[in-house]
């Protein structure tokens, strides 16, 4: 199991061995002395699984009271994968990194407490899950706009399929006030 840096500080790309054969493959997706030995000491207290069609974009999400750190997975189609730091005072503010997570390439994005999370599908099906080092807290919950320019994500479709909630999301400038602070 390999961590690699993205231009993203802090976001981690996974890289899990895959054993495979005439059978079909074993993939081992966390081992906590291997991501602890690489440096990322990580506590899971949730599991998240979502199934969405084509076209269907989810975010961009955080939780702006006990910030959620994300071990994000496809096990089954293909999405493309977006981080966006939105700490506030981070030197990486606003920045975005994106990449197409798939149940063929058994990739994953760690994504960090303090960063915005959301992903869209790119196959006719796909199921995504994730683990979560803090609890849900609906009260805590916040969706920036997915399409924000001041963001500037390159998403691979124009009219994605979206919740209420997102398509109503205000802009990151909009809700600055309530965006977790950057703590070095």
């Amino acid at each position: 199991m390999k961590l690699v840096p993205t231009p993203l500080d802090g976001v981690l790309l996974v890289e899990p061995s895959a054993h495979r054969d005439d059978r079909g493959f074993f993939l081992e997706v966390f081992h906590a002395g291997k991501f602890a030995a690489q440096g990322l000491d990580l506590t899971f207290v949730q599991d998240n699984h979502s199934r969405s069609r084509r076209g269907a974009l989810r975010g961009l999400h955080l939780q702006t009271v006990a910030p959620q750190g994300k071990l994000v997975r496809c096990t089954r189609g293909e999405i493309f994968d977006v981080a966006v730091d939105v700490r506030r005072g981070s030197p990486g503010f606003r920045g975005g990194y994106g990449c197409r997570l798939t149940e063929e390439n058994f990739l994953q994005l760690w994504i960090p407490p303090g960063f915005a999370h959301g992903f869209c599908v790119l196959s006719e099906v796909a199921d995504v899950e994730y683990k979560c080092t803090t609890l849900y807290r609906s009260e805590a919950d916040l969706s920036i706009r997915w399409n924000d320019p001041a963001i500037g994500i390159a998403w691979p479709l124009a009219a994605p399929l979206l919740s209420d909630k997102d398509a109503a999301a205000p802009s990151l400038d909009e809700c600055r006030d309530r965006l977790p602070a950057f703590e070095p």
